[in-house]
Formats: structure tokens, sequence, C-alpha cells
């Protein structure tokens, strides 16, 4: 009795969670503007999103500041993460807690300090003018202690004297880290970029403070609901959910792969 009501409490969590989605996808397909009435089946907003070039730049903004912001994330995360274990103890405690405060502040902070600190570098020496720039700075630093965290705990998994012993049988200590310690932390850092990749697209607050005059798609759709949400952002936000879906598959896939080699 308990394992059923566990599985319907289970199923009932799934649904709350991804029923919205499925919405969304159902009246992406919907021919009528109206999301409670069904018109019939068709493609006509996927096809009306192919013309709309506001929504389209917006998403082209709004992918390349994540890819971008998500691989300096990832760097300087797994730089930080490298740096910790060959640190004193104390120093270790110090740094994880200070990356911590990124995370625990209200993202309203992050984006009103990040504007603030680029307007006085902007008018002190004419570089940083809030747009494309300044969002993949300010989206690199929200997103690096999330990196951070991913790769915290394969990095201490890993038996410190062993890029040592690398070194030891000839390895630069670039090639060491290449050879020997990325392998093992590989998997937190991908996790750490996918994070980083999807906290970046779903972001609003940092980017309203520090986007200038560049749309990104949360600010676009923002921008759309002071009249109407045009049905084109649903048919859009179902390609996003599928191409997401789809990488994590592949990633899964590759994942496998690996372990099984």
């Amino acid at each position: 009795m308990k394992k059923i009501i566990y599985k319907l409490f289970l199923i009932v969590i799934f649904l709350f969670l991804y029923a919205p989605i499925f919405i969304l996808m159902i009246n992406s397909f919907n021919n009528s503007k109206s999301r409670a009435v069904w018109g019939g089946f068709t493609f006509r907003w996927y096809e009306a999103l192919v013309k709309n070039h506001a929504i389209l730049q917006a998403a082209e903004n709004t992918l390349i500041i994540a890819l971008v912001s998500s691989l300096i994330a990832a760097i300087l995360g797994t730089i930080a993460c490298v740096g910790l274990v060959n640190s004193r103890k104390f120093f270790q405690n110090f740094l994880i807690n200070l990356n911590n405060i990124p995370i625990i502040n209200p993202e309203i902070v992050v984006g009103i300090s990040s504007m603030i600190f680029f307007v006085i570098i902007y008018k002190l020496t004419g570089f940083l003018k809030p747009g494309l720039t300044t969002l993949i700075i300010s989206h690199s630093t929200f997103c690096a202690p999330y990196v951070f965290l991913s790769v915290l705990p394969k990095i201490k998994q890993i038996t410190p004297q062993i890029p040592e012993a690398a070194q030891d049988l000839g390895c630069t200590p670039f090639k060491a880290f290449y050879k020997v310690l990325l392998p093992e932390i590989m998997p937190g850092i991908v996790t750490g970029i996918m994070m980083s990749f999807t906290m970046s697209i779903d972001d609003f607050t940092i980017s309203y403070f520090t986007s200038g005059s560049v749309q990104t798609l949360p600010l676009a759709i923002y921008s759309m609901t002071r009249k109407s949400i045009s049905p084109e952002i649903n048919a859009l936000s179902t390609i996003f959910f599928f191409t997401v879906l789809l990488t994590l598959v592949i990633i899964n896939l590759i994942n496998d792969d690996i372990e099984w080699i």
C-alpha cells in the first residue's frame, strides 16, 4: 500500500512539474490564439516564428550569450577548483564560503551592482558600454559559482598524488592536468556547463540591468506581456525544450559509452 501511495505521489509531482510545459507544447500547434480553445492542428506559429525577426534576433542573442558565458564560467570554475585543492585548509573554507555568496544573493543585487560597475568603467574609460559584452561578463560571473560546485566533488575524489606522479614521470604541469586531471573531472565540468547554459537562457533580472539596447529572449517576452504574448513564443519554447532534451540524451549516451569502455 505504501509503495502505491509513493508512486502516486511521484506521479502527481511530475505532473505538477511538466503539465505547464505540455500545455505550452500543445498550444504551439493550436490554430486558435486562445489558449483555452482548440482550433485545430497547425504549423502556422512555427512558420510565423521564422518570419519574426525580433524574436529570432532575441533568441540568437540569448544562445550566443549562454554558450560563451557557460564556457567562460566553466574555465573560471575549474581553475578555482584546481587552485582550491592546492591551498591550505583555512583558505579552502574561505573560498568555498566566498563562492556561496553570489548563489545566496538575490539576483537583483547582482544585477544592480553589475550595472553600477559597468557604468563606472564606461564613464572612466569609454569601454564596456552596456550590451552584448557586459551581458556575457555578468552571466559568466553569475554562473561560475555553479560550475565550481559541480567540479569540486569530482576533484576531491581524485588522489592528490596522481597528478604529482604524472609530473614525476615526465609530464609538464599542463600535460598532467590535461591528460590526468581533466578526464576525471570532465563529468563535473559538463554538468556545470549545462547548468550555466540553462541559467543563462532563463535569466531575466541580471540581463535587465546589464543589457543596454540588446534584447534577450526573456526580455523580449517580458516586453510582450504588456500587450499579449504571441503564440510564436510557444513554438520557440517547444523548440528549446526538445533541443535541451536531445542534448541531455546525447550526453547520457556518451557518458554511458565512456563508462562502458
